[in-house]
């Protein structure tokens, strides 16, 4: 949001800008002072130490309480042990052959600690932390010092909060940050100008300053982003785009369907094709709920396009989602249809000569539906006639991604993305303002009802019942999903990485490769098929996998997110999510979406930790 050309290196020097790009992937001065506090916190306020996760690297707010100095066992040297208090419980910090710091770090002192945490004889403990420690005041200085607030940065490695915290000082005091909106316009809206919420933001004096920049650094964005929607709109209307028209092959498919388009894909698909017949591109958003039909629409759309003789590309957040798109298109069509288009897949796991085939055969022009993955975003990538891009699940790509993909079009191409997570219709408008919006409310006939619990860890009978009701479902001839956050201790799924790296609190959540394990020797279960599911097993290992579930080899799949969309087992009745609460809202929607697709109604059970009350347990 932040205009302000510049590199980093020209306000803090070379040394200090590598460290923020290779810590912090900041290397520009709007990068560093878009860098927001996470939170505050005052020297007059400890910081309460029962929740500190083990393996990260914190920052805290203390009081010493004692220090000791102790012969090290074994070998030569001392550690110089300080016990920091939150007023209840202790942190211990401890610094080897480093005797010295005794003169600072005395009882009664407070400061701002930060160091990664580790336990030792069953203690919480900071090795080595980097410290700033609170001077004294005089009692008429004492209140207002004290209540000052502290930002407290997203940190790494050697950058701790009060490095990043200098390093943004400076950049504020060598730079002019140039207002983006009307001062009229602010004043109207009661917000203080971009500079000051700027100052504010990382200098607050009081909590009214950082809460009334955080108001106009909301509005300041959400404004920017609405007129950068409204120009791309303009310059939208202003292109030109090739003219296409359903034809024989739409008419040739819609006669194999076996039933009735819905109403929705009747009204969605009329809409599609005048955007095809005006010349210029069309830019439409298709929401629906999980099993409503959009890939039916999006194959329409597909056809008219190929009428005449134009391209079209099916891009795909992952490649089993991308596999299954491909075997639903193939099956959809048929197998003349199929060969007609030229159906091509395309993803990263193929072999050198399935990709050249596949690339040559785009090239000419005879393949006019491929299928994939990144891969299609690839350099080597090029079209004969690129008419229409189709973007599944269209929050998993950036806007540069996208962009990337549309400009291998001779001509501007029309683009349709899709998402399942529902979005109202205001806000759809709000965040996707340079899209016009088509939404499919019905669900096809044989789709059931899902019901969805939220089940809370510190209640062990329901976490038990959980697992009965597992038994249950598999014992009634049903199959059962478990998805977890992480594949094991260490590692995310890639798409992951941001929701997981936002929550450093509380306890490791639970990884698949651990659950598939505890699974298999759960007395409840025993006697049960249990397979295991990541995306970083082989690509034939996933198909594999993915190949027994689906025909019933396997009763209760241990995965991550990678099943997250595309997945469909008609037998799997039970979703089971355990720490629902590092999921976002639209990874939840689309879990949930994995089960009740055949005859049988599905329960979708979300176990988490999170306090009652709180935002990660809201029963919405």
């Amino acid at each position: 949001m932040l205009q302000i050309p510049g590199k980093l290196s020209s306000v803090i020097g070379d040394k200090s800008a590598k460290a923020f790009e290779k810590q912090l992937g900041i290397s520009t001065i709007g990068e560093l002072l878009e860098h927001y506090p996470r939170r505050y916190a005052s020297r007059g306020e400890l910081t309460s130490f029962d929740s500190l996760p083990i393996g990260e690297v914190v920052s805290v707010v203390g009081e010493i309480e004692s220090v000791n100095v102790r012969r090290m066992k074994g070998r030569q040297g001392s550690i110089f042990e300080v016990t920091l208090s939150d007023g209840n419980l202790g942190l211990t910090l401890a610094f080897f052959n480093q005797a010295w710091r005794q003169k600072e770090l005395t009882p009664g002192v407070r400061g701002l600690f930060s160091g990664r945490v580790g336990a030792f004889s069953g203690k919480l403990q900071l090795a080595h932390p980097e410290y700033e420690l609170f001077e004294d005041l005089e009692d008429g200085k004492a209140k207002a010092w004290a209540e000052l607030p502290i930002p407290i940065y997203k940190s790494s490695g050697t950058l701790t909060t009060w490095k990043i915290q200098k390093a943004i000082s400076i950049t504020l005091d060598s730079i002019e940050i140039p207002e983006l909106l009307p001062a009229k316009l602010l004043e109207e809206q009661k917000h203080i100008p971009l500079q000051e919420a700027i100052h504010q933001i990382h200098r607050p004096s009081t909590k009214h300053d950082f809460l009334a920049a955080q108001d106009s650094l909301r509005f300041h964005e959400a404004m920017v982003l609405q007129l950068q929607l409204s120009q791309q709109r303009a310059v939208n209307a202003n292109s030109s785009s090739e003219t296409r028209e359903p034809g024989e092959l739409l008419t040739a498919f819609d006669k194999t369907l076996p039933f009735e388009l819905t109403s929705g894909q009747k009204k969605v698909s009329t809409e599609i094709f005048a955007d095809l017949a005006s010349g210029r591109p069309m830019h439409r958003l298709l929401q629906g709920e999980v099993g409503s039909g959009k890939t039916l629409v999006a194959l329409r759309t597909i056809l008219a396009v190929a009428e005449s003789g134009g391209q079209s590309a099916l891009l795909a957040p992952t490649e089993v989602l991308a596999n299954q798109h491909f075997q639903s298109l193939r099956d959809s069509l048929g197998e003349q249809l199929s060969r007609k288009l030229g159906l091509s897949l395309l993803t990263g796991q193929m072999s050198q000569q399935e990709r050249k085939k596949v690339l040559l055969d785009l090239a000419s022009g005879k393949c006019l539906l491929v299928v994939g993955t990144h891969a299609l975003i690839s350099d080597v990538v090029s079209f004969y006639d690129l008419g229409l891009v189709v973007i599944d699940e269209q929050h998993r790509f950036g806007v540069a991604q996208r962009e990337k993909l549309r400009q291998k079009a001779n001509k501007a191409p029309h683009v349709l993305t899709m998402t399942a997570t529902p979005i109202p219709r205001t806000l759809a408008i709000t965040v996707f303002g340079d899209l016009d919006v088509s939404t499919l409310t019905e669900l096809p006939a044989g789709r059931q009802e899902i019901k969805s619990h939220v089940v809370e860890v510190s209640k062990p009978s329901l976490v038990a019942r959980v697992w009965e009701r597992v038994r249950e479902e598999v014992s009634s001839g049903r199959q059962v999903f478990v998805v977890c956050p992480r594949i094991d201790a260490k590692q995310v799924e890639e798409a992951d990485l941001v929701e997981e790296l936002e929550l450093d609190d509380g306890p490791a959540p639970a990884s698949a490769v651990e659950v598939f394990e505890a699974l298999k020797v759960n007395k409840t279960l025993q006697g049960l098929r249990i397979g295991l599911m990541h995306g970083r097993l082989e690509a034939d290992e996933k198909t594999e996998v993915m190949s027994q579930f689906t025909q019933g080899l396997i009763d209760v799949l241990v995965s991550t997110t990678v099943i997250e969309v595309g997945v469909n087992v008609p037998n799997a009745s039970v979703m089971v999510v355990l720490d629902a609460d590092r999921f976002g809202i639209s990874q939840l929607h689309q879990l949930r979406g994995r089960v009740g697709r055949g005859e049988h109604p599905g329960l979708c059970l979300l176990v988490t930790g999170a306090e009652a009350g709180s935002s990660g347990n809201a029963k919405t």
